[in-house]
């Protein structure tokens, strides 16, 4: 086993690794209340907190310490916190990846002469794991359309890219149904231009048809209504009033708890 981080695998780096535990569930984050005179607390549901993965390391014998030393500087020049969240993808499961950063110092263990091991532990603020190879769809007629998400096990924070000719005005506009939640899109937005909804990050921008940002695309939103997707079927229905909707593309952003 082994992993990679920032595009760089462990192997490349002389490094080998294993996972020794799978937190299948994230810590959570409760929220109690005492309430005087009633035995127990008032519960108000619950979230989760970040993620904590552990990889434990060794390396192979080198032919002097200062080997050795000189090794793990290159680990230590890769996996440099400082330079934030890095994507982490563990062979063990392929098909996904966290944004991770070490969350530790780390210590070497000397063994023999010039050989070593340690653990990683690295931290996911967002406690979710992302589908390497995402679901998206496109629709280019206006009406009711069904989506069905196959890939992961948690609802999905999805990105909309949406082309249309949309005038400024309140009476002018389109509106994004994703299953029971509405979205109303006023414009402005011109032939060439891509409003793109990003639910995951609740901004949304304007760009041109090289993808170049042009301009905030929030006053394009009549409401921050962000959509999400649920795992299986879902509903996204399009309709116009005084615009013209051209095509609607959905990057899923598939995840797993």
């Amino acid at each position: 086993m082994g992993f990679i981080y920032n595009g760089i695998s462990s192997q490349g780096m002389r490094i080998r690794a294993r996972l020794t535990n799978w937190q299948f569930s994230p810590a959570l984050r409760n929220s109690y209340v005492t309430v005087p005179g009633k035995s127990g607390v008032a519960d108000f549901g619950s979230d989760s907190a970040e993620r904590n993965i552990t990889v434990r390391c060794g390396v192979t014998p080198q032919r002097s310490f200062a080997e050795l030393v000189t090794l793990l500087d290159g680990v230590a020049e890769w996996l440099d916190p400082s330079r934030g969240l890095g994507a982490l993808i563990l062979d063990d499961v392929p098909s996904r990846y966290f944004m991770a950063r070490l969350s530790e110092s780390v210590d070497c263990e000397r063994l023999l002469r010039a050989a070593g091991s340690f653990d990683l532990k690295f931290v996911c603020p967002d406690p979710h794991a992302y589908a390497l190879t995402d679901e998206t769809y496109t629709i280019t007629a206006a009406g009711s359309h069904e989506i069905r998400r196959l890939i992961g096990s948690a609802a999905s924070e999805p990105v909309y890219s949406l082309k249309g000719v949309i005038s400024s005005g309140a009476s002018t506009y389109i509106t994004l149904r994703t299953n029971a939640a509405e979205l109303r899109v006023v414009g402005a937005l011109a032939f060439g231009e891509t409003l793109v909804i990003d639910s995951g990050m609740v901004t949304a921008k304007v760009v041109d048809e090289q993808g170049a940002t042009l301009r905030n695309g929030l006053p394009c939103l009549q409401e921050l209504n962000f959509p999400v997707l649920q795992k299986g079927a879902n509903t996204v229905a399009i309709s116009t009033t005084g615009a013209v909707f051209t095509e609607l593309k959905i990057q899923a952003k598939s995840r797993w708890r």
